[in-house]
């Protein structure tokens, strides 16, 4: 018995209980991420053979994919018809070699081309250094010192405080500066709960509606000009959160219709960013037309310029990670499949939950007759990429992709248990029109 392209839990407790065979995913097949001549392929590059030179782990880029991706995104909000600015949001993949690609979108500060999201000092001086004008950044960060300031004044960026004690530490050190606000909607959306950004109980994020009049009176005695209203909903959510996405925005208006009452010129609206990408056979991908216009709804009645920040959006599904299988063990009920990486380079299942697709690179549409663990090799029992997952009859020493790495995988990689982190190699393709 074979489940044709069935990778729900359904479908797994099914494949554990009557020997059921789940066939391979196929979802993620597109040009540039393909299968040629049965062995898994990145813009016509085999991937066991880059495995087999480069060594593992190893990321591989395919640096058309997030230019199809702006040019997705930005044709979804051309069409609905709104004043709207894209900011990539930094923390996703600073790479320079992919910061060159994105920064070639467009003439700079034409129509076409796309700012920075920042959330640290760093990343502003990070920005700065690979070719964005001061202009063309934004920073929105949280808990912010007087050492972040002391970076973050120098420059005429863009600034979103998140607290009535940012707004009151700016406006003491640079009184009648133009800044935003973070607010917090009490309304968020996320891939897993704890990825929602807002919600009942208060979170870190943002100036709170039972705050607000405070926030005002900050700028007021500082004689600030709040020109933004900035929130973000959450991480990763997908097309099955939408509702809860404009929950969100909804709320946020709002906050906003507060801020124009008090007199603060809004020009701009910031939606944040936080689009999820498919990660999983079944999972609903965002409707851009529909987000598109759930935005133009809520914010033309405005006048303002809507502003996003996508980040894992553009990146995550332009790379794939590449390890071995180093162990292949049988304990008590349950398989484990070892790799030679682990969540030092990969923390996407480890920190976020995020679901992982796992494709072996040689013959990757074969059936998969198992569940099986796929863990890393920290020394850590949460070092796992996968629990109860369907997976082929696998033998140690083959490759295996992980899919959906090009976002902040690589930007959070570390040397825990002095583990090395993984080179990346980037493949040129032209995008598709």
């Amino acid at each position: 018995m074979t489940l044709e392209g069935d990778t729900s839990a359904g479908a797994a407790s099914r494949l554990a209980g009557d020997g059921a065979t789940v066939a391979a995913p196929t979802w993620w097949r597109r040009p540039g991420l393909d299968v040629i001549d049965g062995r898994l392929s990145v813009n016509g590059a085999d991937l066991e053979a880059l495995a087999r030179e480069r060594g593992t782990p190893l990321f591989v880029y395919d640096l058309a994919r997030p230019v199809e991706n702006d040019r997705t995104l930005r044709g979804a909000l051309e069409r609905a018809g709104i004043p709207f600015v894209l900011r990539f949001a930094l923390k996703a993949n600073p790479d320079p070699r992919i910061l060159a690609v994105l920064r070639r979108l467009g003439a700079p500060g034409g129509p076409g081309s796309i700012g920075i999201d920042a959330c640290s000092p760093g990343e502003v001086l990070h920005a700065l250094a690979n070719g964005w004008r001061p202009d063309e950044i934004s920073h929105t960060g949280t808990n912010v010192s007087e050492r972040d300031l002391d970076v973050l004044l120098a420059y005429p960026i863009r600034l979103n405080l998140d607290a009535v004690s940012q707004l009151e530490r700016v406006g003491r050190r640079a009184p009648g500066r133009t800044v935003g606000i973070r607010v917090n909607p009490g309304a968020g959306a996320g891939y897993t709960e704890h990825l929602a950004y807002s919600g009942d109980r208060p979170t870190k994020f943002g100036v709170t509606p039972d705050r607000l009049d405070d926030a005002i009176d900050a700028a007021r005695r500082h004689h600030l000009i709040v020109d933004t209203l900035h929130f973000h909903a959450g991480s990763g959510w997908l097309g099955n959160q939408l509702a809860a996405f404009e929950a969100a925005l909804t709320a946020a208006v709002g906050q906003l219709e507060r801020l124009l009452a008090a007199g603060c010129p809004i020009r701009e609206v910031n939606v944040g960013g936080g689009l999820g990408r498919v990660a999983r056979a079944g999972e609903t991908p965002v409707d851009l037309d529909a987000y598109a216009a759930i935005v133009r709804r809520h914010l033309q009645p405005y006048g303002v310029t809507a502003a996003f920040e996508p980040g894992d959006y553009l990146l995550k599904d332009s790379a794939v990670l590449l390890g071995e299988i180093v162990t292949v063990e049988r304990r008590g009920e349950l398989t484990f499949v070892g790799l030679d990486l682990g969540w030092n380079v990969n923390c996407a299942y480890f920190i976020y939950r995020y679901a992982q697709e796992i494709v072996p690179v040689r013959d990757p549409l074969r059936e998969r007759p198992q569940l099986v663990t796929v863990a890393g090799h920290i020394n850590e029992a949460g070092d796992v990429f996968a629990e109860d997952y369907p997976f082929p009859d696998v033998a140690e020493g083959e490759i295996v992709a992980i899919l959906n790495a090009g976002g902040y995988l690589q930007a959070m990689s570390m040397t825990h248990c002095l583990r090395p982190m993984g080179e990346a190699i980037y493949l040129e393709r032209a995008p598709i029109a």
